[in-house]
């Protein structure tokens, strides 16, 4: 066998630990790209959106927000999401905002949560202050924050798709007076029959791994199943693959008595894939 080979068996052998097997995949906006990652591993995809991002912009909440900013600075801005750092400023374009909301953002103090509101902030020449640590959770951004003296200084959060609680108590409780600007909602999908078909494929026992790559999907995926089948959700979970994305993910779906039979680290698709690989070839 010549050397040249090896490489090529050695990548055929990788990619039999997937083969054949069902992969529910509850991911909505890039569901196409990891149902294709699943089959060019020789796995079987199966997609099973468990969310829908609905527009959640008030054109009078931001000129709002703007007109107190000016009054009272924003010592802190918080960006949460690419999404809805992208959805914000496609909304001050509209209004012809995005001038002067820039001018207020270089007094700020910049914040951001994960890596996908970075490409957004670069594009508009924003300055980023700081960069909260992977696994991008709300205590990594308060690991940030808590060194800074926030006692009757205004402090702005731009919302994923639901408030963040966990972040606002935090700040009120360092002192802050915190705002939030909403860009969009989670929702349920219009078409649920995939998560129909989902729960029918996991009472069968035909489901070999399922990948969550949000709290929200675990939160959806139980809402689907109320009531009759909730009971027995849990159960028929824990008898696959449980991939989790991060530590909030993995909480959620504790909250629900399922185990996550790994959790991506760090919490990108390269390694919840590189953990599903591992944890099939360990079944």
């Amino acid at each position: 066998m010549s050397s040249a080979m090896l490489p090529k068996l050695r990548h055929r052998a990788k990619l039999s630990h997937m083969q054949s097997k069902v992969i529910a995949i509850l991911e909505t906006r890039t569901s196409a790209h990891l149902g294709q990652l699943v089959a060019s591993r020789g796995g079987s995809p199966l997609l099973a959106p468990a969310l829908a991002e609905e527009p959640d912009l008030d054109p009078e909440a931001i000129r709002s927000l703007l007109e107190l900013w000016r009054e009272r600075p924003m010592r802190i801005v918080i960006f949460q999401t690419g999404v809805g750092t992208r959805a914000l400023f496609q909304a001050t374009d509209d209004l012809g905002l995005t001038a002067e909301l820039l001018e207020l953002l270089a007094a700020s103090t910049v914040v951001v949560r994960g890596p996908k509101p970075v490409g957004e902030l670069n594009a508009r020449r924003v300055h980023i202050a700081f960069r909260a640590n992977s696994p991008f959770t709300t205590a990594d951004v308060l690991k940030i924050i808590e060194g800074f003296p926030l006692t009757g200084e205004h402090v702005l959060i731009q919302q994923y798709g639901a408030p963040n609680r966990e972040l606002r108590a935090a700040l009120e409780a360092l002192g802050a007076e915190v705002h939030e600007i909403a860009t969009y909602r989670w929702a349920l999908p219009a078409d649920r029959q995939p998560l129909l078909n989902l729960l029918d494929a996991l009472a069968q026992a035909r489901v070999d791994a399922v990948v969550f790559t949000s709290a929200v999907q675990v939160h959806n995926l139980f809402s689907v199943a109320e009531p009759a089948r909730a009971s027995a959700l849990a159960e028929q979970l824990n008898r696959c693959v449980i991939a989790s994305i991060g530590p909030v993910c993995s909480r959620a779906l504790a909250q629900f008595g399922v185990k996550p039979t790994f959790e991506a680290n760090p919490p990108k698709l390269g390694p919840l894939l590189a953990g599903l690989e591992a944890a099939l070839a360990a079944q």
